[in-house]
């Protein structure tokens, strides 16, 4: 028997709801599986590839997860060195709305060479949802160490630690690359994901798939690119319906069998751009029923030259 997982540290106050014991794990993570099973869709990761990503543990994701996903699975976890990026080729994203040959080099290499950059994070909370964020945070990120937004700058004030995680099989394919970043003052990390390219049967061109670890389950957000005749990449998540671009809760029942909640009411853009001064950044938006509800922000910094 494996010995149990430990909470890693966090801050702040917490909701601890009942453990309903085993895979059921807390009640406020029940209930949210139970409504994805109930008004999702049932599917195979045979029959939908695209949809298959990492499953989190029942009590902690935390900075930890990868190493034990990968002891599970039977991979070898790297900790990228400098040179290793999100995603193995930025020209797999080619599409209709997206010429990767206009796309500004240094946006390009930070996909390719995500390991190389330093990270500089804060978020904004807009207006009526910044009591849901802290909500939020109380009762699922802090005790999660998942999804972990700081809720105000001085909680960034120290900066952001960034690791990349390659996570390959017997046969040297990796086929997920992990993106963990911790908020260095709190040691809380603020997101665990995997990163990968992929294609969905209702959008034309290469997209890319972003997992986020999450008790029996993960959030799965599909992004669709943009180039601009600046230089500069957008990313959307907006979509037409189950099967495109798109916000997704998965729930597993048993190995590649599980529930799928298609969310249209969740939209994400993200764009990645030099700014007048040379410096790389990216400027998150997510918008929740049409509302824009958080601005997160990344200043990357850029590595010297060789």
């Amino acid at each position: 028997m494996s010995a149990p997982l430990e909470p890693e540290r966090g801050e702040g106050f917490r909701i601890e709801t009942p453990d309903l014991g085993g895979r059921r794990g807390r009640l406020s993570d029940w209930f949210t599986q139970r409504w994805v099973q109930l008004t999702g869709r049932r599917v195979r990761w045979s029959e939908a590839p695209w949809l298959e990503a990492p499953v989190g543990d029942v009590e902690v994701i935390g900075s930890g997860f990868y190493e034990r996903f990968a002891a599970r699975r039977g991979l070898t976890l790297t900790r990228a060195p400098l040179g290793r990026g999100l995603l193995e080729h930025f020209a797999e994203l080619a599409g209709p709305h997206c010429r990767v040959a206009t796309v500004n080099p240094e946006v390009a290499r930070f996909y390719e060479r995500t390991s190389d950059y330093g990270l500089e994070a804060w978020a904004e909370w807009c207006g009526a949802y910044r009591p849901f964020g802290h909500l939020l945070a109380m009762l699922f990120s802090r005790r999660l160490q998942q999804l972990n937004m700081p809720l105000s700058p001085p909680d960034s004030r120290l900066g952001v630690h960034s690791e990349v995680l390659r996570l390959e099989a017997a046969d040297g394919q990796a086929p997920w690359t992990a993106w963990v970043r911790t908020n260095v003052a709190s040691g809380t990390v603020i997101y665990a994901g995997s990163y990968a390219t992929t294609r969905v049967p209702r959008r034309e061109g290469g997209c890319v798939k972003v997992a986020f670890p999450l008790p029996n389950g993960y959030a799965l957000v599909v992004l669709w690119p943009e180039s601009h005749p600046d230089g500069s990449l957008t990313l959307h998540s907006s979509g037409t319906g189950f099967g495109d671009a798109g916000f997704y809760f998965y729930v597993e029942d048993q190995a590649g069998v599980g529930w799928a909640r298609y969310v249209p009411s969740m939209v994400e853009s993200i764009n990645v751009f030099v700014d007048s001064s040379g410096v790389l950044r990216t400027d998150h938006e997510l918008r929740i029923w049409g509302t824009r509800f958080l601005r997160p922000h990344y200043r990357l910094a850029k590595p010297p030259e060789n």
